[in-house]
């Protein structure tokens, strides 16, 4: 096994390392708003769900190589707010339009020929083609040396797709959602190789230690 020592590896040895390993990463495609009301819309991978009480998403963005901000960081800065859209497959081809470092000011989702559709309780809007939209309020940032900001920020409204929910239950169907995350390099991966793996009881174990049933959907 090859070991790395990461106090003797440059940021770019370090970064192909993380993005290799950490994988797959989901993908937050962003809008945000500017001072003039312009929406923008950039993707980020380095994001996750952190906590669900309270509900907390965290985005990872990287600042330009002179160290400025990124339109979202300022945005967000300067309102407090922001919307999480998550991307599907038949995003994908839109979301690597809105990668574009374009600039600022310059109307992405018009670009990628998305849907800009008012938010509830955020100036940002959502993405009508997203088949989730999660509004957020910032919550808190932190500054990562001079590259990066991670941006915390609270859920405050959710947005799903009908036909992918249960109102009752609220299971989301992973498979309808359809989401893809991201790889290493230039790659990408469809989650439609789904299973359920249930977590075992500590008698359960006890009783059968080895591993569990892979239980694969139907595929009616």
């Amino acid at each position: 096994m090859h070991s790395f020592d990461f106090s003797r590896l440059s940021p770019r040895e370090k970064y192909k390392i993380l993005i290799g390993s950490v994988v797959p990463r989901p993908i937050a495609l962003v809008t945000t708003v500017d001072g003039e009301g312009r929406v923008n819309a950039a993707p980020f991978s380095f994001f996750n769900a952190l906590s669900a009480d309270p509900p907390i998403l965290a985005l990872g963005v990287e600042n330009y190589q002179d160290q400025s901000p990124k339109d979202t960081t300022r945005n967000i800065q300067l309102n407090q707010e922001f919307t999480v859209n998550i991307v599907s497959d038949a995003l994908v081809e839109a979301m690597n339009v809105c990668a574009v470092p374009f600039a600022p000011g310059f109307d992405e989702l018009t670009a990628a020929g998305l849907t800009a559709i008012a938010g509830t309780t955020v100036k940002c809007p959502r993405i009508g083609e997203a088949p989730v939209a999660l509004e957020c309020r910032r919550m808190m940032a932190l500054s990562i040396g001079q590259s990066r900001e991670i941006i915390l920020g609270e859920v405050l409204m959710a947005h799903v797709r009908d036909e992918l929910i249960d109102p009752k239950t609220l299971y989301i169907d992973q498979l309808g959602l359809d989401a893809i995350g991201r790889m290493g390099g230039h790659g990408y991966a469809r989650t439609r190789d789904y299973f359920d793996l249930p977590t075992r009881s500590l008698q359960a174990w006890t009783e059968a230690p080895g591993g569990g049933e892979r239980l694969w959907p139907s595929a009616d």
